[in-house]
C-alpha cells in the first residue's frame, strides 16, 4: 500500500486570540489523511472550534490573534488563501443551518457559489441537478430552505458546499438541533457521502454515541487547547479517557462497565449492533439479577390536565389532534417527539401564548380560559430554548427583578426574593455582574432564575441541554433536580436528548404530527420499535445489549441500569 501524504497537517500549531492572554491551542500535532472520517471530541472551552477555525481561515483572517506553528491543508496554506479560497477546498456546515442560507429557493442556495465563481450556466444546472439527486433535494428545489425540516436544511447547507466539489467536509456539531432519528439519517448520509465521493470528513460534536452509529477512523479528544488522545474508536472505548475527560461514554459501554465488565478493544465496541458481547454476558446477567432496584412513583394530585385539545394555526390544518394528558404535582416530564410534531405549540397553548380550537386545560382545577396570560404567567413559566431570546436587561439583578417590577412588587421583597433565586441558581456572587460576562450555561441558569423568582408552580423548558457538552448539561439537569427538591416545583421538559429523558424524567410524553402516542416511563418509551420509528426517536442502545445478553425484560434492564447510574453519581457528589 502506497503511503499517501496527508491532506490535513498541523505542526506545534498554537493560537491565541487577541482578546486572551492564554493561548486557545497549545503546539498541536495532528495529520489526517485524505479519505479519513475524523471525529474532534472534548468539553465546551478545549479548543475543538477554534481548530476547526484554522482549517477554514476563519483564524486568522475573521478571528484575530497570534498564531505560531505551521498548518497545510491540501498543500495550501489557509492564511495565504484567505476564507474564500479554502471555502474551494473545506466545505463548512454550521450547527445553525439558518445562518448559512443566503437564496430564496434551494435551487438558488445549492448554486450561489458556483454563480459566485462565475460558472457557464449549462454546467451549473448540471451540477446542481448532479448534487441534488444525492441528496434526495429535488422535490424541494422551489421551496424556501427555511421551510424544511431541521435533517433537510442540513441536506441544503451540506449541497452547497458540495457543488463545490471541496475536498474536505467540516461539520460542526451537526447533530445539535436534530431529533435522534434525523440525527442518525445525516451520520449515515454523511458516510455515504464518504463511501461515494473523494473527501475527508472532520466532524465536530458532543453527541459521541451518535456519531458512532457509523464507523469512525478516529476520535480526537481534546483538553485545555491540547491533544489529549487520538485513538480508534475500539482502543478509546476500551478506555477511561472519555469519562477522565467529562465526555460521555455511549450508554451500553457505561453499563457494560457498571456491571464490572473490562473492555477489550478486540470486542469491537465502536457499535453496540456489532459488538461482540460474549466476553461479557455473565457478569452482566450476574449484575442485572443482583442489582437493587424499586420504582418511585409520583403519587400525588393532578397539577395540569389537557382534556381532548385541538389546535390549528390557518384553521385547516391541525397541528393538535384530540389530545389528552395529566401532569401531577411534583412530576418531571419529557415532551419528546420529531421537529415539527407539535412539542413548542402544545407549550404554548398551557401558557395561553395560543388559544386551543377546542378542549380544555385546567390548572389545579381551574379553567385555564379564563386567565389572562399575566395571570397564567403567574403559575406556568416558560423558559426557552437560548437564553439570548429572554434576557433583555444589561445586570443580572436587573433581569432577575424584571417580572417582579412589573408586577409591582415592593421594593425591599424584590431584593429578598431575588437574592433568593439568585442564590439556588449558584448566581448569587455574580448579582452585580453584567449579563454579557457570562457563559451560555450561566445565563441558561438567569433565564432560569428570572423564571422562579416569580414562583410558579410549573416549568416549562424547551431543550434545556441543548448544544452543552456533558459537564454542563449535568450541572443544569442537577440544578433542576435541586431546584425540584427544595421547592414545591413541578418541571416538563421539551427534548431531543434521550439520555436526559432516561436519566431525569419520571414519565415521556410522545408526540408526533399533532397526536400523543404514548404516555409512559421512559425506559418503556425506549424499548418500543413502532414508537421510536414514528417520532423519530432512537431506540437505546442498552435494549440492543439486553437482548444481546439474554435478557428479554429490556425496559426493566435500561430502568436498573439508570437507577444503578442515578446511585453512583449521587455517591460522587457526596465524597
Amino acid at each position: 500500500m502506497v503511503l499517501q501524504d496527508p491532506i490535513i497537517e498541523f505542526n506545534d500549531v498554537s493560537f491565541t486570540y487577541r482578546s486572551q492572554q492564554k493561548p486557545t491551542l497549545k503546539n498541536i500535532n495532528l495529520k489526517i489523511f485524505p479519505g479519513e472520517k475524523i471525529l474532534i471530541a472534548g468539553q465546551s472551552g478545549s479548543g475543538k472550534s477554534t481548530l476547526a477555525h484554522c482549517l477554514n481561515a476563519l483564524i486568522p483572517c475573521s478571528f484575530a490573534g497570534e498564531m505560531s506553528g505551521t498548518l497545510r491543508v491540501a498543500g495550501e496554506n489557509p492564511e495565504k488563501l484567505g476564507v474564500f479560497g479554502m471555502s474551494k477546498l473545506v466545505g463548512t456546515v454550521l450547527q445553525d443551518t439558518d445562518g448559512q442560507f443566503i437564496a430564496l429557493t434551494v435551487a438558488e442556495d445549492l448554486a450561489f457559489a458556483l454563480e459566485n465563481e462565475n460558472v457557464p450556466q449549462k454546467e451549473m444546472f448540471k451540477k446542481v441537478d448532479e448534487v441534488a439527486g444525492k441528496l434526495e433535494l429535488k422535490n424541494f428545489m422551489n421551496n424556501s430552505p427555511r421551510e424544511l425540516s431541521g435533517g433537510q436544511k442540513q441536506r441544503v447547507s451540506l449541497g452547497g458546499v458540495m457543488a463545490c466539489d471541496v475536498k474536505v467536509l467540516l461539520f460542526d456539531e451537526p447533530l445539535a438541533n436534530l431529533d435522534p432519528a434525523t440525527g442518525k439519517r445525516t451520520i449515515a448520509l454523511i458516510d455515504e457521502i464518504l463511501k461515494n465521493e473523494n473527501m475527508t470528513v472532520v466532524i465536530i460534536e458532543h453527541r459521541l454515541e451518535d456519531v458512532l452509529y457509523k464507523d469512525i477512523d478516529r476520535v480526537i479528544l481534546m483538553a485545555d487547547g491540547e491533544i489529549v488522545c487520538d485513538k480508534h474508536p475500539d482502543e478509546l472505548l476500551s478506555s477511561d479517557f472519555l469519562t477522565n475527560h467529562g465526555i460521555r461514554e455511549p450508554l451500553y459501554v457505561s453499563a457494560l462497565k457498571a456491571a464490572g465488565a473490562t473492555i477489550l478493544p478486540e470486542t469491537h465496541p465502536q457499535h453496540i449492533e456489532s459488538m461482540n458481547v460474549e466476553p461479557y454476558r455473565e457478569k452482566v446477567l450476574e449484575w442485572y439479577h443482583s442489582s437493587d432496584f424499586k420504582r418511585n412513583d409520583v403519587d400525588s394530585q393532578t397539577l395540569l390536565s389537557v382534556k381532548n385539545v385541538k389546535f390549528s394555526y390557518d384553521g385547516t390544518k391541525q397541528i393538535i389532534k384530540d389530545v389528552s394528558f395529566d401532569i401531577k404535582k411534583g412530576e418531571m416530564i419529557s415532551l419528546v417527539g420529531k421537529n415539527g410534531a407539535g412539542k413548542s405549540t402544545m407549550a404554548s397553548l398551557i401558557c395561553g401564548f395560543n388559544k386551543p380550537d377546542s378542549g380544555v386545560i385546567t390548572f389545579d382545577g381551574q379553567d385555564l380560559s379564563e386567565l389572562s396570560i399575566k395571570e397564567r404567567g403567574e403559575k406556568i413559566g416558560y423558559v426557552m430554548q437560548s437564553p439570548n431570546q429572554m434576557i433583555s436587561k444589561p445586570m443580572i439583578y436587573d433581569e432577575v427583578a424584571l417580572g417582579l417590577k412589573v408586577r409591582g412588587v415592593p421594593e425591599e421583597e424584590i431584593k429578598e426574593r431575588v437574592y433568593e433565586s439568585l442564590k439556588i441558581c449558584g448566581l448569587y456572587p455574580f448579582r452585580n455582574w453584567p449579563v454579557s460576562a457570562l457563559s451560555f450555561g450561566q445565563k441558561k441558569r438567569v433565564s432560569i432564575a428570572s423564571i422562579l423568582v416569580m414562583g410558579p408552580e410549573l416549568i416549562i423548558l424547551d431543550e434545556p441541554t441543548a448544544g452543552q457538552d456533558y459537564q454542563h448539561y449535568t450541572e443544569i439537569m442537577e440544578f433542576l433536580m435541586e431546584i425540584r427538591q427544595k421547592f414545591p416545583v413541578t418541571i416538563m421538559m421539551i427534548t431531543h436528548d434521550m439520555h436526559l429523558m432516561l436519566e431525569y424524567t419520571d414519565r415521556t410524553l410522545v408526540l408526533t404530527d399533532g397526536e400523543l402516542l404514548m404516555d409512559a416511563r421512559p425506559e418503556e418509551v425506549l424499548t418500543r420499535d413502532d414508537i421510536c420509528e414514528r417520532a423519530y426517536l432512537k431506540r437505546t442502545s442498552l435494549y440492543d445489549l439486553a437482548l444481546k445478553c439474554g435478557i428479554n425484560e429490556t425496559d426493566e434492564f435500561v430502568a436498573r441500569f439508570i437507577e444503578d447510574e442515578k446511585r453512583r453519581k449521587q455517591g460522587k457528589s457526596h465524597e
